[in-house]
C-alpha cells in the first residue's frame, strides 16, 4: 500500500515536471521570426577534420566556388546581400590604435607576413595579401594569391562602409583594453552605435564593452557554459539561472533537445529573462571552432517554431534556403 502511494506520488511529480516543461503548451516569442548571423561573411570553407587551435585553415580549403575572402568588405557585402541580419567579424588592436579586422592571431597562415597581427600597424597590414596562403591541393596551386592585397580592413572602415549594417565583434584575446577601444570608437562616432550590434569572446574585453555600450548584445564563453550547465541542472523548475539573463545563449543544434522545454518554453523563458537564443551547428568533441547551420540537412533540424538567430558559415546557401520557406 505504502509502495503504491510512493509510486503514485513519483508519477504525479514526473507528470507535473513534464507538463511544466512541455513545449507544445508554450508559444515562442516572435514565432517564425528567424534571423541569420553570417560568421566571417561569405568566405572559403574548409575541412573540419582533426581541426585544432593551431590548424591553418587556409591550407585546407575546399575547391573555391568564388573568390571572396573572410572578414573583408567584399565578403560582408555579399553576406548582407544573401540575407544576413548581422555579420560576425574578428578584431585585433594594432600598434597605431586601430582595430584590425582579421581572424588569425598571427599573419603566417593567410598572408605573406609573419608574427602576431597585433604587433603591426594598420599601414603595414594594408600591404599584405589576404589570399596568399589559400590552397585546396596541398600547396600545388594558390588560387586566391594576389587577389587579397590591401583588403584587410580596420573596424572603422567596415562601419563607415556599412553604417546601416549590424556586426558582432569577436575579441580574439583576453586583453581588457579592447573593450574600451570598441566603446571609444563608438562614442567618437555615434552614428555607428546601431551597427555595433553584438560582441563576444573572453570576459575581460566583453564586460567593459557591455558596460559602456547599453543595449549591446554581448556574451562570453565562460558565461555561456555557466548558463547551459546550470539550466540543465535545475531549469526544469522554470528558474532561469543568473548566467542566462540579459545575454545571448548559443545552443548547438544536436544538443538542443536536452534543454528543459525545448524549443518553445525554453525560448519563452530566455525571452522573459532578457536573453535571445542563437542556434549553431552540431557540437563535435575536439572541434575548437564554431560550426554553423551550413546546409539543407542541418537547417531541417531547426524546429519549425524556432524564433531566434541561426549562426551560419554558409550564408550564401542558408539565406536563399530560408527565404524560400
Amino acid at each position: 500500500m505504502r509502495f503504491g502511494k510512493t509510486l503514485a506520488g513519483v508519477g504525479i511529480f514526473v507528470a507535473a515536471v513534464w507538463l511544466w516543461n512541455t513545449s507544445w503548451l508554450a508559444t515562442p516569442p516572435d514565432a517564425r521570426k528567424v534571423r541569420l548571423i553570417a560568421h566571417r561573411g561569405v568566405h572559403q570553407t574548409f575541412s573540419r577534420e582533426d581541426l585544432d587551435n593551431e590548424t591553418c585553415t587556409a591550407e585546407r580549403i575546399l575547391p573555391p566556388q568564388h573568390e571572396l575572402i573572410e572578414n573583408t568588405i567584399a565578403s560582408m557585402r555579399a553576406a548582407f546581400a544573401a540575407g544576413a541580419y548581422a555579420v560576425e567579424l574578428d578584431v585585433h588592436p594594432t600598434t597605431d590604435g586601430k582595430l584590425a579586422v582579421m581572424h588569425d592571431w598571427t599573419l603566417d597562415c593567410r598572408t605573406e607576413g609573419s608574427g602576431r597581427t597585433r604587433d603591426h600597424d594598420m599601414t603595414y597590414l594594408k600591404t599584405l595579401d589576404l589570399g596568399y596562403g589559400y590552397t585546396a591541393d596541398g600547396g600545388a596551386t594558390f588560387p586566391l594569391r594576389g587577389k587579397g592585397v590591401g583588403m584587410m580592413p580596420s573596424l572603422d572602415e567596415v562601419l563607415a562602409e556599412f553604417p546601416d549594417g549590424r556586426f558582432v565583434v569577436n575579441f580574439k584575446s583576453r586583453e581588457a583594453r579592447e573593450g574600451p577601444m570598441l566603446a571609444h570608437l563608438v562614442e567618437a562616432n555615434p552614428q555607428w552605435r546601431a551597427a555595433v550590434w553584438g560582441s563576444y569572446g573572453a570576459a575581460e574585453p566583453v564586460d567593459p564593452a557591455k558596460a559602456a555600450l547599453p543595449g549591446l548584445k554581448a556574451w562570453t564563453r565562460g558565461g555561456l557554459m555557466d548558463c547551459l550547465l546550470s539550466y540543465l541542472g535545475y531549469g526544469w523548475t522554470g528558474i532561469v539561472p543568473a548566467a542566462c539573463r540579459d545575454t545571448m545563449v548559443m545552443v548547438p543544434v544536436n544538443y538542443a533537445w536536452l534543454l528543459w522545454g525545448w524549443p518553445n518554453r525554453f525560448l519563452q523563458r530566455m525571452h522573459d529573462a532578457g536573453s535571445e537564443v542563437i542556434l549553431i551547428g552540431p557540437y563535435t568533441s575536439g572541434d575548437p571552432g564554431t560550426s554553423g547551420i551550413d546546409d539543407a540537412e542541418t537547417l531541417a533540424q531547426v524546429p519549425q517554431s524556432f524564433s531566434g538567430y541561426l549562426w551560419t558559415n554558409r550564408i550564401e546557401i542558408i539565406g536563399p534556403l530560408l527565404a524560400g520557406k
